[in-house]
């Protein structure tokens, strides 16, 4: 996330929870595009300069909200994945409880994804801005891999997280355009998918399948994940 740099003291820490949370309610009920930083600093009853010291930019408030589902989603999915070993379990576990926690944002989720479709948005999912969020998914996945009861080798616990990655980005995507009550399409699409997922895992494992993985690998590196501009890195 890229909003100034400040000492995190207690009052810094709320006042900037309180900016966001303002910022939040307004792009629920005006609209992200008709929010301005004017008004979201005058509902939270600070001055613009202060709104502008904690977030320099409009879009920074909805990289501080990613940061912020990532980190109630990690608490939640820990506490459910505890001494749960199988795969299937683990995979379905962590986006059913990110669906838990985004469901009180879903009225204006689309709104987000409308900015994040641009490329060159700083909300993108695969942007500069949004590495900290996309790292703490991956992060996530990572755990549910090392957690199981599935044997697996350095290759794997390399590339298969980023792979999970892709699979939840693609659940949120759909989330996003759910109109379903609580999302429960959603939901069942996150359920039957997760034993699919498990199985592909554990297949990739095998000599057969792996230059299968390897070249999801190197794509993702070098279309997805890679800053314009970089090289995209060779597949060791």
């Amino acid at each position: 996330m890229q909003d100034t740099a400040q000492a995190k003291t207690p009052k810094s820490e709320q006042t900037r929870t309180l900016i966001l949370s303002t910022a939040l309610r307004l792009f629920e009920e005006r609209g992200y595009d008709k929010t301005t930083m004017r008004a979201i600093a005058q509902e939270a009853g600070v001055s613009v300069g202060n709104a502008y010291y904690y977030f320099a930019a409009k879009e920074h408030l909805i990289q501080g909200f990613y940061d912020r589902l990532a980190e109630e989603h990690r608490v939640a999915a820990v506490q459910a994945l505890d001494g749960v070993p199988d795969l299937a379990d683990r995979v379905r576990l962590v986006l059913t409880t990110w669906l838990d926690v985004a469901g009180p944002y879903h009225a204006f989720a689309a709104q987000f994804f409308k900015n994040a479709a641009d490329p060159s948005s700083p909300l993108s999912p695969f942007s500069a801005e949004s590495s900290s969020a996309r790292e703490a998914v991956i992060s996530l996945h990572r755990l549910v891999l090392s957690g199981s009861n599935l044997r697996y080798d350095a290759e794997i616990a390399r590339i298969m997280p980023e792979l999970l990655w892709l699979h939840h980005l693609g659940i949120v995507l759909y989330w996003a355009h759910d109109r379903t009550p609580e999302a429960e399409r959603t939901r069942r699409l996150a359920v039957r998918t997760a034993a699919t997922v498990a199985r592909a895992v554990k297949l990739s494992r095998f000599k057969v399948v792996r230059p299968l993985v390897r070249e999801a690998d190197a794509m993702i590196r070098e279309f997805l994940i890679t800053e314009p501009g970089d090289e995209p890195q060779a597949l060791k």
